[in-house]
């Protein structure tokens, strides 16, 4: 084997081992806004970029992306925020007419084993109420939450009725 082919070939499975994985993707009601997390396992320090879209009608609408270009009709409605291996969409005013399959894409510079994709059906009456510490829990491993949460079991008086 040729050594430039086989340093090649070398570095081709090396980048593919650096790709972001989408772990869940969940979304819920803030308010009257949406919102939609996108968790993911970041195995690397390249810059990360996403898009967010909706397919309904068989078509798809890009929301927001750093990928493509968002339609009008949500760019200003429309924010993403970036947290530590989480993206998360906001859409303001959220009504039925928004409902649909939602897609989060993932895809890191110079990663060569495609886009991460992950999908979610969004019905406004079936989604639940974001947790006002959600962002805590999604970042804290359920272990440590429940050693924090023992004083507060046990200073409450359990009466049998």
């Amino acid at each position: 084997m040729n050594p430039t082919v086989g340093i090649a070939v070398i570095l081709t499975v090396l980048q593919a081992a650096h790709c972001q994985m989408i772990k869940d993707l969940s979304a819920c009601l803030l308010g009257q806004n949406l919102r939609v997390d996108c968790r993911y396992e970041n195995k690397t320090d390249n810059p990360l970029t996403y898009e967010f879209s909706i397919t309904k009608d068989n078509r798809k609408h890009v929301i927001h992306s750093t990928i493509s270009v968002s339609e009008n009709i949500y760019r200003s409605r429309a924010n993403v925020t970036m947290h530590k291996n989480l993206v998360c969409l906001y859409l303001q005013s959220f009504t039925t007419s928004d409902e649909g399959i939602y897609m989060c894409e993932l895809k890191a510079t110079n990663d060569y084993t495609g886009n991460q994709v992950k999908n979610i059906t969004v019905i406004k009456d079936k989604l639940e109420k974001c947790a006002g510490f959600s962002l805590l829990i999604q970042n804290t491993s359920w272990l440590l939450l429940l050693l924090l949460s023992l004083p507060l079991l046990q200073a409450v008086d359990f009466v049998s009725l």
